[in-house]
């Protein structure tokens, strides 16, 4: 009984590491705060100021390859097997990957980054309409399509590799092509130990973030009398408790439904501020604020303030440290998004993934950005911009400029909970799977031992005051993580070309077409729907006899055929078993497809009778697309089964095709 309770699936290569180095940068940070940030933060700075234009290069190419990906061949490829679809709809998959993605960041920087941008010393010189416009457009340059394109890659290549080629979902699975079954070892331990820790302190330092701008709220509010320590435990232990519970519920049940219901709030908070707020002044930014985001994308993307030495300090503590902060939590995002998204193709994935959020984004910032910056020119004589030192009250005292200021924080305050909840349940989630290596099944103590050690940490750093070395740490995490990602592409680029000539290879020049013998019985079938008895009828005579005649024809030449019989459905197939490839199946089975009503009354097809037909349609032991092979006599079937054997021998061969091949594939696929 005792050993059901402490029977653990966590694997010791990826637990045992992450959590030595998660627990001692933790009580490094707690105990040492001033001398851990000073020692990290030279760090980030020389990383930030001698190495910047690594971020900047490897985030320009994760756009341009989302976007070459896009509209390329290689985006009507599904993310899983050629007939899998979405496990939920898209409401809820735009919902989740949207909460998990960026959610307390909305929160806490849509009124404070535009007010910051508008009030900084480097933008003073101009005139106010010209900080306001700036004040956006890096708003947006921060929330928009680099940001989603990092967790993009990352999350294309997790669902890829692991519904398409049965890999495991892990982001060591993203470097098979390179790697090979070097992923099951060292390599593949570090790798999934980076993404562990990376994925904790992103959390970890979010939720810090979170819990003060809660306590905030709450002391605005006068719900609680101040901003302490003591409250702040209160609010993790309350809300990381509910993320416990959520996360025990599973995805499909406490994540999908707090994010639905957390979206819907978000987008009734963004409607009232909209139309309560400077509605013309709001709509006019917004649109102002696209044209100057396209005209000036390029320049953004490729921009490293080189020319213009007085802006290289903002430049490093916005842009770079966005970006640094993007990738060291895309690990996590990428993980979570690549869980909800098996079923879509990789052209449906970009776009989501790339457009809606971007296109959220902007609304969302422009409707309280845009309306912070009218209210402190117009009405609030210039107090927005004197606490733009003091991020995390400036959504609040935004609100008073507000009808309904206290009801509307309250909302927001609820809101804010909502993806504190949902950002922790989806990262003690994705960190049990890390740790586990995706096992399906792992006992609920497990994440409950997570959310346990994420508040316990959490509340020791914050309490120490070294929420700030912790930023550090997770920034420079990232720098090493952008050029993992580079691989990533790398390998997800050689997939890719070997997946589309896999699935897209033509029979070999030397098979034999129809001869145009027994052409009447072939215009019979032509013209005749059938019924399910004749298509049963016609796999246990014609097919049953060509497959057995090949089962006899290969034993002739050693090799081992064997004809497997299914009932219902009814089917038949040919199998050829190997130790180290696939093995070669073909089969044929009934399968039934409506006709359209026009064709009902039709005279020239007299043997139609009723709303469906049915065919014998042939299937592979890898997923392509099958057809109906009703109007083959037994020769031609066996030629058929031919071409595809030669196919397969032809493509087995080659050694780029292997994990297409490769026998653990096939023990999944069964």
């Amino acid at each position: 009984m005792i050993k059901k309770y402490i029977k653990h699936t966590f694997s010791a290569g990826v637990t045992v590491p992450s959590l030595i180095f998660i627990i001692g940068v933790c009580v490094l940070s707690a105990v040492f705060p001033q001398l851990t940030e000073n020692l990290l933060d030279s760090i980030k700075g020389y990383i930030f100021i001698n190495l910047n234009w690594i971020y900047v290069w490897s985030v320009t190419i994760f756009v341009i390859f989302l976007v070459y990906l896009m509209f390329s061949r290689y985006g009507n490829i599904r993310l899983g097997r050629n007939d899998s679809r979405p496990e939920y709809s898209f409401f809820s998959w735009i919902s989740m990957l949207f909460a998990a993605g960026m959610g307390i960041g909305l929160m806490y920087f849509s009124v404070a980054e535009p007010i910051q941008h508008y009030s900084n010393e480097i933008f003073e010189g101009g005139h106010h309409i010209n900080r306001a416009k700036n004040a956006q457009l890096y708003t947006f340059f921060h929330w928009g399509i680099h940001a989603w394109a990092i967790y993009g890659i990352v999350g294309l290549s997790l669902a890829y590799f692991s519904y398409r080629y049965r890999l495991p979902l892990s982001l060591r699975s993203c470097l098979y092509p390179i790697l090979k079954d070097k992923i099951n070892g060292r390599w593949g331990n570090a790798i999934d130990v980076f993404a562990l820790c990376s994925t904790f302190f992103g959390i970890t330092t979010t939720l810090g973030f979170g819990v003060v701008q809660i306590n905030s709220g709450l002391k605005i509010l006068n719900i609680v009398p101040e901003t302490s320590f003591g409250y702040q435990v209160i609010i993790v232990c309350v809300l990381v408790s509910i993320s416990i519970f959520s996360a025990v519920s599973g995805v499909d049940k406490g994540v999908r439904i707090l994010s639905n219901v957390n979206i819907l709030a978000a987008i009734t908070l963004m409607l009232f501020v909209l139309f309560i707020g400077p509605t013309v002044y709001i709509i006019g930014s917004f649109t102002e604020g696209l044209g100057n985001y396209f005209n000036n994308f390029f320049n953004l993307t490729f921009g490293t303030h080189v020319y213009e030495e007085e802006t290289l300090p903002w430049f490093y503590k916005w842009t770079i440290l966005y970006w640094a902060w993007w990738i060291s939590w895309s690990p996590y995002v990428g993980l979570f998004i690549a869980k909800i998204s098996k079923g879509r193709t990789i052209r449906e994935f970009i776009a989501a993934v790339l457009i809606l959020p971007t296109i959220f984004n902007f609304i969302w910032m422009s409707v309280f950005g845009s309306s912070a910056i009218w209210f402190d020119k117009n009405t609030a004589g210039g107090a927005l911009s004197a606490l733009a030192g003091n991020p995390d009250v400036l959504m609040f005292r935004f609100l008073d400029y507000l009808p309904l200021s206290s009801l509307v924080s309250i909302m927001v305050i609820l809101i804010i909970i909502i993806f504190f909840v949902t950002s922790a349940d989806s990262g003690i989630f994705v960190m049990n799977g890390i740790a586990t290596r995706n096992a399906k099944v792992s006992p609920k103590w497990q994440t409950v031992g997570w959310g346990i050690l994420l508040a316990a940490l959490a509340l020791m750093v914050l309490n120490a005051g070294g929420l700030n070395a912790l930023q550090s740490m997770t920034l420079i995490t990232a720098l090493p993580f952008s050029l993992i990602i580079i691989l990533f592409i790398v390998s997800l680029a050689k997939a890719l070309i070997i997946d589309k000539d896999y699935y897209d290879r033509e029979f070999s020049a030397t098979t034999v077409p129809w001869s145009g013998e027994f052409w009447k019985e072939r215009l019979r079938r032509i013209v005749s729907f059938n019924d399910r008895t004749s298509i049963d009828n016609f796999i246990d005579d014609t097919v049953k006899a060509a497959l057995e005649e090949l089962e006899k024809e290969f034993a002739d030449h050693g090799i081992e055929a064997k004809v497997n019989y299914f009932t219902d459905p009814k089917k038949i197939e040919i199998e050829i078993q190997y130790d180290v490839v696939n093995n070669f199946v073909y089969g044929v089975k009934t399968q039934s497809r409506s006709v359209s009503e026009y064709l009902v009354k039709e005279g020239n097809l007299p043997d139609y009778e009723h709303n469906n037909t049915f065919y014998p349609e042939s299937y592979f032991g890898d997923a392509r697309e099958g057809y109906d092979v009703r109007l083959f006599t037994k020769n031609e079937l066996i030629s058929d089964v031919l071409k595809h054997y030669e196919r397969f021998i032809e493509i087995i061969s080659e050694h780029k095709n292997a994990i297409f091949i490769s026998s653990d594939a096939n023990q999944k696929l069964k």
